[in-house]
């Protein structure tokens, strides 16, 4: 399953959970202004260059995993 379907399902699970009807209200205004496209971002060319930078280490495979990440954080915060 794709990341951005793993979330959407997080989230989903959460809101039907809740129960207070204010919450949910404001939580429904929240991303009714985000759908409408007045959160759309504009990108500097130097963002949009580095995403494609990234898109190009993806598909090379020089990506490093996170448990890799993960790992070398502890062992800098043993150091500290």
């Amino acid at each position: 399953m794709p990341q951005i379907d793993i979330i959407r399902n997080r989230i989903i699970d959460k809101l039907l959970a809740i129960s207070d009807e204010k919450y949910l209200l404001a939580l429904a205004r929240l991303v009714e202004k985000t759908s409408s496209g007045e959160a759309t971002i504009k990108l500097t060319k130097e963002q949009k260059m580095m995403l494609e930078m990234s898109e190009e280490d993806i598909k090379h495979g020089r990506v490093v995993p996170q448990s890799v990440l993960d790992k070398a954080d502890l062992e800098w915060l043993k150091e500290k």
